[in-house]
């Protein structure tokens, strides 16, 4: 049975007092990779940004894994985010300690206390984004690629049900985003978290084909019910 983790009905996404989207109505499931396409400044990260309780949902409803966008406030936030991961394309790793400590940071952030148990779940995401050697590592020993791998790696820490990914292979050669691309679908697939990635790479797409919503003129188009939505 499936079960949904990204809903919205009549959502009017915002970016301070202007109108960028409007009218979204979004299904995503359980395992699903989606991409979110569409020119810069039309509505993408600020969709995203929603979705993880950076922008307040003023009009419309929103569900994301459970929690309800319009009753969101600065003490919920907390709670939305240690159920999703996010990944960035700047990576914005904290360059002042090594990668072991990067992700020791986040867990302490989100409420965990035994150190065990912290290592214990540090190795398990190193082990699963193939960086399980690295956490001695500080930031700027690392290539683009690994970095992005940490970054990954991060987003999993709290067993997140849904990755919002903004623009992951953004910075990278063809060959380290082919890398990632396997990374997030493999993701998706063995461990069912639903992922929803921002980009303007076509190539990425051809080559790893998924269902597309596209942000366009103010409005959501998606492949799988091609009409505006």
């Amino acid at each position: 049975m499936s079960e949904t983790v990204i809903q919205l009905r009549g959502a009017n996404i915002y970016q301070g007092n202007s109108l960028i989207l409007q009218d979204v109505n979004l299904n995503i499931e359980k395992g699903e990779f989606v991409y979110l396409v569409g020119k810069t400044g039309t509505g993408k990260s600020s969709l995203l940004k929603t979705l993880y309780g950076e922008l307040p949902l003023k009009e419309g409803t929103g569900n994301v894994v459970g929690f309800d966008l319009r009753d969101m406030n600065w003490k919920k936030v907390p709670f939305l985010r240690r159920n999703l991961g996010v990944v960035f394309q700047d990576f914005q790793l904290l360059t002042d300690r090594n990668v072991y400590e990067n992700l020791k940071f986040v867990l302490k952030a989100t409420g965990w206390k035994d150190e065990k148990l912290m290592g214990e779940k540090i190795n398990d995401v190193l082990e699963k984004v193939g960086l399980r050697s690295k956490g001695f590592k500080m930031p700027f020993e690392m290539s683009g690629g690994e970095q992005q791998r940490l970054d990954i790696a991060r987003a999993l820490l709290n067993s997140p049900k849904v990755i919002l990914a903004d623009e992951p292979t953004g910075n990278l050669d063809p060959e380290t985003s082919d890398e990632i691309m396997q990374l997030l679908f493999y993701i998706a697939k063995d461990f069912g978290t639903s992922i929803l990635m921002a980009t303007h790479d076509f190539i990425v797409i051809s080559r790893y084909p998924g269902r597309m919503l596209k942000t366009e003129k103010g409005r959501i188009i998606d492949s799988a019910n091609p009409v505006v939505i």
